[in-house]
């Protein structure tokens, strides 16, 4: 239903900020069709969401190199905007965040820039960027990924700071969240004085030694979803007996781009730990612990933990003979993610049953142990994968 990019979005909007740029490259057709179709303020606002994809500009020819060269290609149109602040989110985090907050704290603590820091246990810091912080909050020190434990030495929060702000003790390392509020004049010294490609890497290490660097411990729920993986687990958290995040908060909804489709038509099927997206055809099916998408269309299926993107308005014509899009009958569907408009065929097997980490086929791929039947395949009846 929602587009990754709806997650910061919206969690601006919530939070009063209404100008934003989105610095996209890869693959980004339909991401762009997605950001115009779907926010569009009024003409009395000064709001808008502007794309700004890689192409030749006086700064450069080249493809984004990394977050901070994506930031200082397009520079000149960040700074011409209006405020003294420029706030750096990344589009692939799953979170919910009144960045007035993060803000409030910048403004009080007077520095140059200030880092979203996340609490994280030893098994889960060297995954991230990690910060050492001071009493007062200003990070002081700043490691990529202390994955040894030599690397992780030094490295764990003070207790004060940690009790100060309701933080269980079993999370004393702060991890960096990917998101940087700046001084409009840090950013540009930043970033001209440097050839540096990215804030988590290169920028932010760099500040720490030279500026006030500030850091913003948030308890809450957060997930990086840049891996098949990720994506899978963010997508089976949602449907735990007892979810750590949903989107049916009244206060805080996130918004996305408005479609006007029917509710799905249910029949002899048995749901349990599920959610079922805006029209769906769903026919004699047994669902548990999945999500089903967008017109997905299932008869006399079986799915376990997995999650079916369902289907475009109008999906692209099959080869000939090819099933129809969605779900054929008898078909069981386990641990696995189908991807829009995915034609499987009757009596197919997707269990990955062997346990393989990493293989591939004709419109399907397995990573990380996951199946992924990818948009547009057609599978034939009576495939096992």
């Amino acid at each position: 239903k929602y587009r990754l990019i709806d997650v910061p979005i919206s969690n601006c909007i919530h939070s009063g900020m209404e100008r934003m740029f989105v610095l996209t490259q890869f693959n980004s057709v339909s991401l762009h069709r997605h950001i115009v179709r779907t926010y569009k303020f009024d003409l009395f606002s000064r709001g808008f969401v502007q794309i700004l994809a890689a192409q030749q500009t006086p700064r450069g020819e080249a493809w984004f190199q990394g977050t901070a060269d994506a930031v200082r290609q397009n520079l000149e149109i960040i700074l011409e905007s209006r405020g003294d602040l420029v706030m750096i989110l990344s589009g692939d985090h799953m979170y919910r965040l009144d960045y007035r907050r993060l803000l409030r704290e910048h403004v009080e603590a007077k520095a140059d820039v200030t880092v979203g820091l996340l609490p994280c246990s030893e098994d889960e810091i060297g995954e991230f960027g990690s910060a050492r912080v001071d009493p007062a909050g200003r990070i002081v020190e700043f490691r990529e990924k202390p994955k040894e434990a030599s690397a992780r030495q030094g490295m764990k929060a003070d207790a004060s700071l940690l009790a100060k702000a309701g933080i269980s003790p079993d999370r004393p390392y702060l991890a960096s969240m990917g998101i940087y509020l700046f001084a409009k004049d840090v950013l540009r010294e930043c970033l001209e004085s440097t050839p540096y490609h990215d804030f988590g890497h290169h920028v932010i290490p760099k500040a720490v030694s030279e500026r006030r660097v500030q850091g913003f411990l948030f308890e809450g729920y957060w997930r990086d979803i840049g891996t098949i993986r990720s994506f899978y687990d963010a997508h089976m958290d949602l449907v735990r007996p007892d979810p750590p995040f949903h989107f049916n908060d009244p206060e805080w909804p996130f918004y996305t781009h408005p479609r006007y489709l029917p509710g799905s038509r249910v029949n002899a099927t048995r749901l349990n730990r599920s959610i079922l997206s805006e029209g769906a055809l769903l026919e004699e099916c047994t669902i548990e612990d999945s999500i089903i998408g967008l017109r997905a269309t299932l008869n006399r299926v079986t799915v376990r933990r997995s999650l079916l993107m369902g289907a475009d308005p109008y999906p692209p014509d099959g080869p000939p003979g090819a099933p129809p899009v969605g779900i054929g009958e008898g078909s069981l569907i386990q641990d696995a993610i189908v991807d829009k408009n995915a034609r499987v065929g009757r009596n197919v097997r997707i269990t990955n049953k062997q346990g393989v980490q990493d293989s591939e086929g004709p419109g399907w791929a397995i990573r990380d142990g996951i199946v992924i039947v990818t948009k547009n395949a057609v599978i034939p009846d009576g495939t096992t994968i």
